[in-house]
Formats: structure tokens, C-alpha cells, sequence
């Protein structure tokens, strides 16, 4: 709806509301003059009843919650309030009339004494309410709805959690394993000393074979637990972990867990031993 309908909308409402109003001013005025009330305080009291229904009706659409719930039940009460004197009104001629008599709404005692104590605690329960519903409506704050969508959390959440091995991006190529180079034979050890020969205090013995550190020794602390692996040691170690895998339980997380590495040589393993299966079925396939 454009805004020259709402404006329209809007409008009559407000003009329905008004009509009604005055319909209801009329019987509340008289109810009030029945009851006690001079001339200022009759034209008053339709403005105190119905206009505490206005009231209530704009904070149930401010508030939220407990407060809302508050809201609705002020205005259901003075709704039917409002109701009650109305067709009171309308049940008694008297009322219509200059000269009423004073505090009598009803000709059954019990019921008049209950519809005089409901339209005289009307004002009293307008101050209270009234107030409560206006210090509701200041004190509110608004809720503040989060930026992010549900599924933009959730997509979020996922690349979180996802592991880092699995990742497609940026894959090395499969290892392609390369021959060993030739051991290079032994360089002769010579003695210094002859066998024969006591070896002096102080000399230290030319066979030793021990390197020279530059930069001191390395803590055993910080030292590796296990060495250093080539690259088709890791490979052999994968095929024999994975050996029974199925195609789907291959993945980069699960042979960097088997084999112990990085997830980089994970994925590279990952892929060279897909390779080598792709192979296998493929060779299987034209033997058949």
C-alpha cells in the first residue's frame, strides 16, 4: 500500500474512532451525573475511561514482552468497563433524563451496588494504570536485531570448524617418488696413533667422526621425538595406514592424523595416493 493510502487508512480510522467516542461520551457522562458527579466532572469522566483505552492501545503497540501483556489486559478491562455502562445506559431510561436519582443504576441492590462501585473506581484505576503504562513506554528500549542472518552464521560456523587439511584450495602436485641416490662409499679413517702406542692424556683421537656445532648445543628439549622423513617414507607410511580406507574415509585430515605430518603433506598424499587408486581401477577395468 502506497503512502496516500495508508494517510487515507489512517484518517479514517481516526474518524471512526471519534464518532465512537462521542457515542460513548454521551452514556458515560450520564453514568458519572448518576452517580455523584457535577456538571465538570460528568463532561470529564467518558475522557477518563476512553481515554485510558487509547492510551493502553498505543503502548501495546510500543511494548513488548510481560509489559505488552500488561498493556492488553488495562485495555481489555476498561474495554469492557466501558462496555457495561453503555448498555447500562441503554437498559435504564432515567438516565436520560435532567433529574436522576443519585446512586441508582440498577434496581436489583446487589447489582447496583456493583455497577456504582465499578463506575466510581474507574478514575481511581485510570491514575494507577495510566501512570504505570506511561513510565512502561518511557523506560523501553527497543530490541536490537543482530546484522548477521541465521544462514550467513551457519555458513560461517562451518568454514570455522571445517579442518584445515581438507581444504581444496591452492593443492600441491601428487609426489612422484624419485630413486634414491647412491650412497658414496666411506672415506678411510687413519690413525694417528699406532696400536702399538700408548695414547697420551689430552689427545683426542683423529677417527672421530662426530660433526663440529657452530652454534652450540641443541637442548633436548627442544629437540623432535622423531626424525625427519623423506618424502616416500611418508608415502609408504600412508599406503600402509590407508591400505584398507575406503575412497571417502581418504582424506587429507585423516592421513595427517595416521601418519603424524603437516596438513600441506597431508593433502599432497592425500592426492598422490587418489591418483594411484584412479590407476589401479583404471588398469582392473581393461584387464576385464
Amino acid at each position: 500500500m502506497n503512502r496516500w493510502g495508508k494517510s487515507l487508512l489512517i484518517a479514517a480510522l481516526v474518524g471512526v474512532v471519534a464518532m465512537a467516542f462521542r457515542v460513548s461520551w454521551n452514556a458515560l457522562k450520564d453514568v458519572a451525573t448518576a452517580t455523584g458527579a457535577d456538571e465538570t466532572a460528568a463532561t470529564l469522566y467518558p475522557f477518563v475511561v476512553d481515554g485510558l483505552m487509547a492510551l493502553a492501545l498505543v503502548a501495546t503497540l510500543v511494548l513488548t514482552g510481560d509489559a505488552r501483556r500488561f498493556a492488553l489486559r488495562v485495555l481489555a478491562a476498561y474495554t469492557l468497563a466501558s462496555l457495561v455502562l453503555n448498555y447500562v445506559h441503554g437498559l435504564v431510561p432515567e438516565l436520560h433524563d435532567e433529574v436522576v436519582d443519585w446512586g441508582r443504576l440498577a434496581d436489583w441492590d446487589p447489582a447496583n451496588w456493583a455497577l456504582v462501585l465499578l463506575a466510581t473506581s474507574l478514575p481511581v484505576g485510570s491514575i494507577y494504570f495510566g501512570s504505570d503504562l506511561v513510565a512502561k513506554v518511557l523506560h523501553h528500549r527497543p530490541i536490537e536485531h543482530p546484522t548477521s542472518t541465521p544462514n550467513r552464521d551457519q555458513s560461517a560456523e562451518t568454514c570455522v570448524n571445517r579442518s584445515t587439511a581438507d581444504l581444496e584450495v591452492s593443492t600441491p602436485a601428487p609426489i612422484t617418488p624419485t630413486p634414491a641416490p647412491a650412497e658414496l662409499p666411506a672415506a678411510p679413517v687413519v690413525s694417528l696413533v699406532k696400536s702399538t702406542d700408548r695414547v697420551p692424556v689430552g689427545v683426542v683421537a683423529a677417527e672421530s667422526t662426530r660433526p663440529r656445532q657452530a652454534t652450540g648445543r641443541v637442548p633436548d628439549v627442544a629437540r623432535s621425538s622423531r626424525p625427519n622423513r623423506t618424502a616416500d617414507q611418508l608415502l609408504t607410511e600412508a599406503r600402509t595406514a590407508t591400505a584398507d580406507w575406503t575412497d571417502r574415509e581418504l582424506t587429507a585430515e585423516g592421513i595427517r592424523k595416521a601418519v603424524r605430518t603437516s596438513p600441506a603433506k597431508a593433502r599432497v598424499l592425500r592426492e598422490t595416493l587418489r591418483a594411484e587408486r584412479g590407476q589401479s581401477a583404471g588398469t582392473g577395468e581393461a584387464v576385464a
